[in-house]
């Protein structure tokens, strides 16, 4: 019904473009050089208007709305069962929407069911409420710009106005996002090692990783919080990951730019882009099924002990996925070198060869450089592949034919578990707070070797 709403809202505001611009065209009469603004921009007014105010008021009531509903039917859910912990009433409840909307639950009784009508009667009264103050708000808005419609009436000025004002909103909330993102990582990562009694040590030097196991009252035991593995096996793969792709990926880009005719260019650019659309889950599956048993099974023709779950497939069938990442940036780039270069390379009687390395490479270094930054961010956050080829078991070794684990597969581990969320946010965020610190001091590395070496070219 929401969603009907917002698509509705959207045609109101077309509708009153259209009325806007029929206005203004009768005001001005015969001459529309009476007109301040053209007929457009008065419908345009019109049309903005309608849809900001529609849809702020659509996302403010569903928001505010939810909140509502579940903070009320938690109160009464609380006044029932006075001594149930938070973890038991939100399950209550959640069996309870269950409940009124038809679906599965995982226990049934009177409380839930009291709960389920109380909470299909409120979620009724908060959707019918919603979609009228919403188109209520929308047709008042429009019927306020559609009267002030006038041959001196500035709305190209206003239009611009509301335009500017809405792109500066849409730069804050990227920029708020962000903060609010880090200032969450900050306050959980102080609250987990809170709970450890400031072990920070512990955590970063420490070799073993159980942070759930017998847990007591939300209490973790500090001798299990050792991140040394997991980071020990993000590396790992990640090292594996970028030496198949760097090489592959950087080669077929130099061939491609310089090397290949426009013909075989034309359709193994297109082909080798393709491996950028296969999701994840496949390559998982591909690494499961036909890398790690090809792995294993050489290792053991060679007298070699190779687990069924490794850290050299992971990092392979990663390194091929992010090959078209590398492969095509770094096209790009060297494409982007200024042709006079080549020539004056060519005119001093060097080959090509000679060309691409010592005049293109070294000019195309800083976009080669973000390349290679940005298959480093694919592998460090990858999950899916890791969670399939490589185990998830916190195991600190430096043998790629054995299982390891990533921080990304055990932050899934740690939020989709069935520990309670206060408990499992703790490690969950201070794992993604460090990984994000190494991220941003890699990426500081890289701008310091991208400025030392990056040559201006006219």
């Amino acid at each position: 019904m929401l969603g009907f709403t917002f698509v509705l809202v959207f045609a109101l505001a077309l509708g009153f473009l259209i009325l806007g611009r029929a206005r203004a065209r009768t005001v001005a009469g015969v001459s529309l050089a009476t007109l301040h603004s053209r007929p457009n921009y008065h419908g345009l007014y019109s049309f903005l208007w309608v849809l900001l105010a529609g849809w702020g008021v659509l996302a403010v009531l569903a928001a505010l709305g939810g909140s509502y509903v579940n903070a009320t039917l938690m109160t009464q859910i609380g006044s029932a069962l006075p001594d149930s912990l938070r973890i038991e009433r939100q399950l209550i409840l959640s069996d309870a929407i269950a409940i009124a909307e038809g679906g599965v639950t995982s226990k049934t009784g009177e409380l839930r069911t009291a709960i389920a009508a109380e909470y299909a009667g409120l979620e009724g009264f908060r959707v019918w409420a919603t979609v009228v103050l919403t188109l209520g708000i929308a047709l008042l808005a429009g019927a306020m710009t559609w009267r002030q419609i006038s041959r001196d009436w500035r709305a190209r000025n206003r239009s611009e106005r509301i335009i500017r004002w809405t792109l500066l909103a849409c730069a804050v909330i990227a920029v708020l996002t962000t903060i609010g993102i880090v200032l969450s990582l900050i306050f959980e990562t102080l609250n987990f090692f809170n709970n450890i009694g400031w072990r920070v040590d512990q955590y970063l030097f420490g070799t073993r990783w159980s942070p759930l196991s017998g847990v007591q009252a939300g209490q973790l035991d500090p001798a299990k919080v050792g991140a040394v593995p997991l980071f020990a096996g993000t590396f790992m793969i990640t090292i594996i990951a970028m030496l198949v792709a760097v090489p592959i990926g950087l080669f077929a880009a130099i061939y491609l730019s310089d090397f290949a005719s426009p013909r075989v260019r034309a359709w193994a650019k297109p082909m080798l882009e393709i491996l950028a659309g296969v999701p994840t889950v496949v390559y998982g599956f591909f690494a499961a099924i036909t890398v790690a048993p090809f792995i294993r099974g050489t290792g053991e023709s060679i007298g070699l002990s190779v687990a069924s779950e490794s850290a050299l497939a992971a990092g392979v069938v990663m390194g091929i996925m992010i090959i078209p990442f590398i492969s095509s940036l770094s096209d790009d780039v060297i494409n982007a070198v200024p042709q006079s270069l080549r020539d004056g390379s060519y005119g001093l009687g060097a080959t090509k060869a000679e060309t691409m390395r010592l005049v293109v490479l070294p000019a195309a270094l800083p976009g080669i450089v973000s390349a290679v930054l940005l298959g480093i961010s694919r592998a460090v956050g990858e999950t899916m592949i890791v969670v399939m080829a490589a185990g998830q078991g916190a195991n600190l070794t430096l043998n790629p034919l054995e299982a390891v684990t990533t921080v990304t597969v055990q932050i899934v581990m740690l939020i989709t578990g069935d520990t309670e969320a206060s408990t499992a946010a703790g490690p969950a965020f201070t794992l993604g707070f460090t990984l994000f610190c190494i991220t941003l001091g890699l990426n500081i590395v890289a701008l310091r070797i991208v400025r030392k070496y990056r040559e201006l070219y006219d």
